[in-house]
């Protein structure tokens, strides 16, 4: 089979895990998966959804047979997660993760198993939703995959990794855990500190308004909820990882806010003219690239939202 795999334990059996779990099952038939996850509550449900072939009760014994261990959690569990599993892993069991920032993943992953291969990556995809309930096979379709090996790795290892996520459907780049996370500050982080702080702020308003803010969400305002209602503990731990990329991105778009602050004021037309025209250029090049859809809306459907 590809990648050559034969037993996939998933720890972490929500949005990110579930869509793992499920998907090693539809593309990858002849792998055995394991999964874990810390609650009891997603344990019991992931066995009625049949979300891996067997949900083990400890962590050591979803990882006592496994040849890769995709750790699904927050990424400041990452660390916690991998001491849990570490005295029952395999010696020649390889071990990724999904976070969404890799240089302090990579530091948690190697101190924690120092005597194990730890190669992170970071699938580029999701929806707001979470839990065990929300995951389904096909996310990683077509979606971007980053992986993120350090220095020293194997580079056969590091072929396996892509070969998985590969035969996942995902489309696979690698670069150093630095960059990475520099590139999804803009990307990824700071949209969605943006995100959570102008839902904050019609919040407040909202008062004000006598619900004003949410009967009369237009388009824009309400892209923004969907990104905020991303989990919490997710985001929380994603920009304490992160901080340093993060607070240097934000800066720079603190600049560019006054700029275009500056505009408004002067009633400077032809540099907000020129400024959106720029950016509406990148907005094509995303749907070009294949990585959202010009249909009205977006192509979601308007009862749900869902991507």
């Amino acid at each position: 089979m590809s990648a050559g795999f034969r037993h996939v334990a998933v720890i972490g059996l929500g949005l990110l895990g579930g869509s793992v779990a499920r998907a090693v099952g539809q593309y990858l038939p002849d792998a055995v998966t394991t999964g874990y996850d810390a609650s009891p509550e997603v344990r019991a449900r992931a066995r009625e959804l049949g979300l891996a072939d067997t949900i083990a009760e400890t962590p050591g014994e979803a990882v006592a047979q496994a040849d890769l261990v995709v750790l699904c959690v927050p990424v400041g569990a990452m660390g916690p997660a991998a001491r849990a599993l570490a005295a029952d892993l395999p010696a020649g069991a390889l071990v990724t993760d999904v976070g969404s920032s890799k240089a302090s993943v990579m530091r948690a992953l190697t101190e924690a198993l120092p005597d194990h291969a730890v190669i992170p990556a970071h699938p580029v995809a999701g929806t707001e939703q979470s839990g065990p309930d929300a995951g389904f096979a096909t996310l990683f379709r077509n979606r971007w995959c980053i992986v993120t090996p350090p220095a020293d790795a194997d580079p056969a290892r590091v072929a396996d990794l892509v070969a998985f996520w590969e035969a996942l459907g995902a489309r696979v780049e690698t670069m150093d855990a630095e960059h990475h996370d520099l590139v999804l500050a803009v990307t990824s982080h700071l949209p969605h500190l943006i995100a959570y702080t102008i839902v904050g702020t019609a919040s407040d308003l909202e008062e004000v308004t006598q619900s004003e803010v949410i009967k009369y969400s237009a388009g824009g305002f309400r892209d923004f909820t969907r990104i905020a209602a991303s989990d919490p503990t997710m985001w929380r731990d994603v920009f304490l990882s992160n901080r340093d990329a993060v607070l240097e991105m934000l800066q720079r778009f603190t600049e560019d806010l006054t700029g275009l602050q500056k505009a408004i004021r002067k009633g400077d037309g032809d540099t907000l003219f020129e400024h959106f025209a720029r950016t509406r250029a990148i907005r094509r090049g995303i749907i070009e690239m294949g990585q959202d859809d010009a249909r009205p809306d977006f192509g979601r459907s308007d009862h749900n939202g869902a991507r």
